[in-house]
């Protein structure tokens, strides 16, 4: 089980938001708590895909309690692959996995194929 900060960079008032998600909400929420962020800012289906919007400075509080940084893009692909899946999957592969998902979908969906 996993807990991934992105890289995103949003403005929110004067803070710099980025995201947090995890494997499972337990262990979303078990690292809130370590790092200081009220449950009230959690964010989630069906409205959302789990996750908080964390400042910076939690986010570095985050990586420092064993959180993996990964790019604003992996998070993308990961939420995608979980609502498919039910899983995130490895950051690694995040992207290349939403690329082959796509191709599969648009030659499922080309004109004469069957």
């Amino acid at each position: 089980m996993t807990v991934y900060v992105d890289d995103m960079r949003a403005q929110f008032g004067r803070m710099i938001m980025c995201h947090m998600l995890a494997d499972t909400d337990e262990e979303l929420h078990a690292m809130a708590d370590r790092i200081g962020v009220a449950r009230r800012w959690h964010q989630a289906p069906p409205k959302h895909d789990s996750h908080y919007d964390i400042a910076l400075s939690k986010r570095a509080t985050a990586v420092a309690h064993g959180a993996v940084p990964i790019t604003y893009r992996q998070a993308a692909a990961m939420n995608f692959r979980r609502r498919v899946t039910g899983q995130l999957g490895d950051p690694a592969d995040a992207e290349a996995w939403l690329r082959e998902r796509v191709r599969a979908r648009a030659g499922d969906e080309s004109p004469g194929r069957e």
